[in-house]
């Protein structure tokens, strides 16, 4: 009797794995990966709230969705859900990193220790109290100050960053989190929830080295994209890391 052997399984939390230059791309379960990382000194993150977010942007569109959909030629705007939106956000792990940055930190402040509190004005002040909220809240390990960005996105017209659209149904500006990566020291920075990659263009831009995690298909083909787009088209004005990775202590 002839019993089949049992199928190879390969343990790696790794789906996927791409290269750009220094930056390192993975698809996968970032509390999986995160234990398999080197030389990571910061983290910058806007993770999931914990809220269930509803992604469905044709909900305020007056019962006109269908018209709108057709003029922006994107098909219904309609995202899914979030991974692990769902659920309560813990962000335990990742606050023993050095430097460490999570937005969102209003819907789980009860689980933050003391630190710095960093606002996102993305309204100007004639709309504050107009359709949904006017800011939002980030934290950062380390002091006690409040400090505050203004950028207003998507922009009205939807065509001042992202090639006209945007990639992700939380998408942060690339500029927001060039602010954030300016607060931090370390030369090499982990996005855990990088979505559309917008950590890692603001990475590129700012000359650190990047280590993106996502779990999506999807979003991760996005980050590649737009990661090796920014990858490109250098700033001449900031210098490029280098390709062989300086090893930092992970936490």
């Amino acid at each position: 009797m002839n019993i089949p052997s049992p199928a190879i399984v390969s343990a790696s939390p790794i789906v996927r794995e791409v290269w750009v230059g220094p930056h390192r791309l993975i698809q996968g379960d970032c509390l999986e990966v995160m234990p398999t990382l080197e030389g990571v000194g910061a983290v910058v993150s806007d993770p999931p709230y914990g809220m269930a977010w509803n992604t469905d942007s044709t909900r305020f569109s007056g019962g006109q969705s269908e018209n709108i959909s057709r003029k922006r030629g994107e098909g219904r705007d309609d995202w899914g859900d979030i991974e692990g939106d769902a659920e309560p956000f813990d962000p335990s792990p990742w606050l023993a990193f050095r430097e460490c940055i999570l937005w969102g930190a209003n819907h789980y402040a009860q689980r933050l220790p003391v630190g710095a509190t960093l606002i996102w004005l993305k309204k100007p002040p004639e709309l504050f109290g107009t359709f949904l909220s006017d800011a939002e809240l980030g934290w950062k390990k380390g002091g006690h100050g409040v400090f505050a960005h203004y950028k207003q996105f998507p922009p009205p017209s939807r065509m001042a960053e992202n090639g006209g659209k945007v990639g992700h149904p939380t998408q942060k500006p690339i500029q927001l989190m060039r602010w954030c990566i300016s607060m931090t020291k370390a030369e090499t920075v982990l996005d855990p929830y990088s979505g559309s990659g917008t950590t890692g263009v603001a990475c590129v831009r700012e000359g650190r080295r990047f280590v993106g995690i996502e779990a999506k298909p999807k979003h991760f083909d996005t980050m590649v994209r737009r990661v090796s787009e920014a990858y490109a088209q250098p700033d001449m004005l900031i210098a490029t890391p280098a390709a062989t990775p300086v090893q930092e202590a992970l936490l």
